[in-house]
């Protein structure tokens, strides 16, 4: 049962867009993307453990189909998000669930698993993020994300996309247009502009202490897997050592071929978190 499911859910007041595969019988792992992303980017992962799970792929607010921020600096924060995991997990009327979270999605996964889904959590994966955030790599998703471009055309927004996510490792070109398709809008005057609220980084602004996670980082009390693309900026392996001393029930494994951050689309990576939400 490995077919893409959508549909919408109201939670802390505001709609949430919801990819699902596998079964909704099977196993919950809720997988949560980055910053500037959206769920679609787990189609490769969530298809490959559709057959053992029921995999749940919100976007977060602000970004692709869900609703944008009513007060940006308010809710585009990591305590808002954690209001709408929490949400999503009891709109879905689920008691327990795996986790698995890229940058964002990974503090995310931090902060909801110390905090109101302690105990609900069973197993997280933190894909190139850390309690702290090195400032030359924020200043780099600042420039970025703050003015999305716009584009004549698709294509030319792939070609954008291309360059500014190479560090995901290698990727296939028919999931680069998939990429593309689930990152594009269309703007007023017909041009093709990236599917996100550009406020998103207020968070940045707002809240400049809100990726600081090394308390709940340590009082994490279930089993975590620590992936990092070898040549990240965000995942610093300075870092990534000292999460392993204050963290003794974490284990890394390191993508070479990847920055920030590994697309869990290739299948050694794939078979990483598979042994690990298995174990």
């Amino acid at each position: 049962m490995s077919g893409v499911r959508h549909h919408f859910l109201t939670v802390a007041g505001r709609e949430l867009h919801v990819r699902e595969w596998g079964d909704p019988a099977s196993p919950p792992v809720v997988l949560w993307h980055g910053l500037a992303r959206t769920g679609s980017d787990f189609a490769p992962l969530a298809e490959a453990l559709a057959d053992d799970y029921r995999l749940i792929a919100p976007d977060t607010i602000g970004r692709g189909l869900s609703q944008w921020a009513v007060d940006p600096a308010a809710e585009y924060c990591l305590a808002f998000m954690g209001r709408l995991a929490v949400g999503l997990v009891d709109g879905l009327g689920l008691d327990r669930v795996r986790w698995v979270g890229t940058s964002m999605g990974g503090a995310l996964g931090i902060h909801v698993a110390a905090g109101p889904l302690a105990g609900r959590i069973s197993h997280l994966v933190a894909n190139d993020i850390g309690p702290e955030l090195p400032a030359p790599a924020i200043e780099r998703i600042l420039t970025y994300v703050s003015t999305p471009p716009a584009f004549a055309t698709v294509g030319e927004l792939e070609a954008y996309l291309r360059t500014v996510y190479k560090p995901y490792g290698p990727i296939s070109d028919p999931e680069w247009n998939a990429m593309a398709r689930s990152s594009a809008r269309r703007l007023p005057d017909g041009q093709v502009t990236l599917h996100y609220d550009p406020r998103i980084t207020e968070q940045f602004r707002a809240h400049p202490t809100d990726y600081d996670q090394w308390d709940e980082w340590a009082a994490l009390d279930l089993p975590v897997l620590l992936l990092r693309g070898a040549q990240s900026d965000l995942l610093l392996e300075e870092t990534a050592t000292r999460m392993q001393a204050a963290q003794p029930r974490a284990r890394m494994a390191v993508e070479p071929l990847a920055g920030h951050a590994p697309a869990l689309n290739v299948p050694h990576q794939i078979a990483w978190i598979r042994d690990f939400l298995a174990a």
